[in-house]
């Protein structure tokens, strides 16, 4: 598949100019066709031949491989979660928490990467400790010393807000050397540029399909280090996390799949696999070269007083200073373009995908022109 077949293929392309993939991207139809399918076979079919539960589990296992594959992890090293935000939390709830334990994060984090060590502040006592960040950079030697006694650390490979690369394998080094647990935030990382989790040595990696990868909302996945995941005892559990359920004691299955829980609908599942295949056709190289010519022009075309992210972009996106970013996004809308404000004074996103065009980035660049 090419850029051009892949956006011929979206739908929502035909009624508006997108350039909001980082919060979600819109699936193009062969991804939304592979789960209306399977929901069928599954409700239509599999009830009278292989039934219903044989023919979720196949599934789990074969969406489970392939996002293996497509991260460089083992097969039993993924978990399927809802979410990113869900990955997170079964690793939060996870783990045994005693007052005074420490949590780091940077102040580069999604809401995602916020919450969950803030309700175990309120209800476990635990100490948050923040890491702050300059231009979307963290000073290596002030997160070496936040991390000195941390319990858990937890940072995201592609910031949110700024659009740049952390640099995952030394901080996962750094905390490592502290004894500390490492969770990382990379869905803005997946689907646009190669991700291969073994490389970067974290505890545990979460993610989800719907932004870059181009997936349907639903389908999140959760890698765990095979060492790390013996560990981790889930908070919530249920009979896919355990070997067998009607056994009077219950044991944990090995690996990340403990982390899961029970009955969830397969056909996001199948939209996620679909998803990668498709990536895997058009090749991540390829597709973070397309993107960062794309965000390399928009960048270029903003005057460089108002452009908060790299002047090298790093990613698909990008962000600029306006005065008043809810009005920008809404009159931007009104023109049929689709960028989001960001919950800090005078940011607007651009995010630029392989599905984008240089027509894209130059009406945008028009629209913006009247805010500088």
């Amino acid at each position: 598949m090419t850029p051009t077949e892949l956006r011929a293929d979206m739908p929502a392309l035909e009624a508006v100019t997108y350039l909001n993939t980082g919060a979600s991207g819109p699936s193009p139809r062969r991804v939304v066709d592979a789960a209306e399918e399977f929901l069928e076979y599954h409700e239509y079919q599999s009830p009278a031949t292989e039934g219903m539960y044989p023919a979720a589990f196949d599934t789990y296992e074969d969406v489970r491989a392939t996002v293996a594959d497509f991260l460089g992890a083992d097969t039993d090293e993924i978990a399927l979660t809802q979410s990113t935000n869900d990955g997170i939390n079964r690793i939060a709830c996870a783990l045994e928490w005693e007052p005074g334990d420490v949590v780091v994060r940077t102040d580069l984090e999604h809401p995602a990467g916020i919450l969950p060590w803030k309700r175990l502040e309120r209800t476990r006592g635990i100490d948050i400790r923040v890491v702050e960040s300059t231009d979307g950079r963290l000073d290596i030697d002030a997160y070496r010393d936040a991390v000195e006694d941390a319990k858990l650390v937890c940072f995201s490979s592609l910031t949110w807000n700024y659009g740049t690369r952390l640099p995952v394998e030394k901080l996962v080094n750094i905390a490592h050397d502290a004894g500390a647990f490492v969770l990382v935030d990379a869905v803005q990382s997946v689907g646009q540029t190669p991700v291969d989790v073994h490389e970067w040595g974290a505890d545990a990696v979460a993610a989800a399909g719907h932004k870059w990868l181009l997936g349907t909302w639903g389908a999140g996945y959760l890698y765990v280090d095979a060492e790390a995941a013996e560990k981790l005892h889930p908070g919530p559990i249920g009979y896919r996390g355990v070997v067998t359920p009607t056994d009077d004691e219950y044991e944990l299955k090995t690996g990340a799949a403990r982390l899961e829980v029970g009955t969830t609908n397969p056909a996001p599942y199948v939209a996620l696999q679909e998803a990668i295949e498709m990536m895997d056709e058009m090749g991540v190289d390829a597709v973070e070269s397309r993107i960062h010519d794309l965000a390399t022009k928009l960048r270029d075309g903003v005057p460089d007083e108002h452009v908060v992210s790299p002047a090298t972009p790093e990613s698909g996106l990008v962000t600029i200073d306006v005065a008043d970013p809810e009005r920008t996004v809404e009159r931007l809308n009104d023109q049929g373009i689709v960028i989001r404000s960001l919950p800090y004074p005078g940011l607007v996103r651009v995010s630029v995908h392989v599905f984008n065009t240089e027509a894209d980035v130059e009406s945008v660049l028009d629209a913006l022109e009247g805010e500088y």
